[in-house]
């Protein structure tokens, strides 16, 4: 699977359609080689989309007379290489469906960097009583389990109250990491005396008997 920062790059390049000069579009390749029945060696592909190109408009007549059969060509690059193809398709609406959504990338690399920065605070967050990029490692379900059981293990030295609204309104995956959480929220709590209310789970003192929030009686 190609990194971000290689997706990134592919999404900057500018390729251009010798046939019409248009740009061509990153899309996801076909699972196999429609020649020889092997890959790509890419993920990805540069492809022509205009149906206004020559290539596309002359291939439909060229294949039905030099094959008898219904299709056309589209321009195609391999990126990192110098090939190129001009590859059959058979209907227009070919690879319309396989285009690269550039926003989501785009997301996913702004959401990759967020997780590297916080990882890299993660060495100093204590110094700077920082609790941002505690949760922000322990919140992301796409991260390694050790950062984030490294992040679990630094919440309890932070003694944040901060910590347990964000922590109590996220679902965990993993249930082993969950438990942790929970004990560290335990011990969080109890180092400030407070405790949450069964009935609202809003913060009171850890010797109340009745809630001030919601006015239940703790004591039955």
């Amino acid at each position: 699977m190609l990194s971000t920062s290689t997706l990134m790059r592919y999404i900057e390049e500018k390729h251009y359609c010798p046939y019409c000069s248009g740009d061509l579009v990153l899309c996801h390749a076909p699972p196999v080689h429609v020649g020889d029945g092997l890959g790509w060696g890419s993920e990805y592909l540069f492809i022509c989309l205009n149906d206004s190109c020559p290539l596309f408009i002359k291939g439909w007549d060229y294949i039905t007379n030099q094959y008898g059969r219904v299709g056309s060509y589209r321009y195609m690059e391999i990126p990192n290489s110098k090939e190129s193809y001009n590859m059959m398709v058979v209907t227009r609406e070919a690879f319309t469906g396989s285009i690269v959504d550039i926003e989501e990338i785009k997301r996913q690399n702004e959401h990759y960097q967020r997780q590297q920065e916080a990882l890299a605070d993660l060495d100093a967050c204590l110094e700077r009583k920082q609790l941002t990029p505690v949760l922000t490692v322990l919140l992301d379900e796409s991260g390694r389990i050790a950062d984030r059981k490294r992040a679990v293990d630094l919440l309890v030295s932070l003694n944040d109250i901060d910590c347990v609204e964000p922590l109590r309104n996220h679902t965990f995956n993993d249930p082993y990491l969950a438990q942790e959480v929970h004990q560290a929220i335990g011990h969080i709590l109890a180092h400030h005396f407070l405790k949450e209310c069964p009935y609202c789970a809003e913060l009171i003192k850890a010797r109340a008997a009745v809630c001030k929030h919601c006015q239940r009686d703790l004591a039955a």
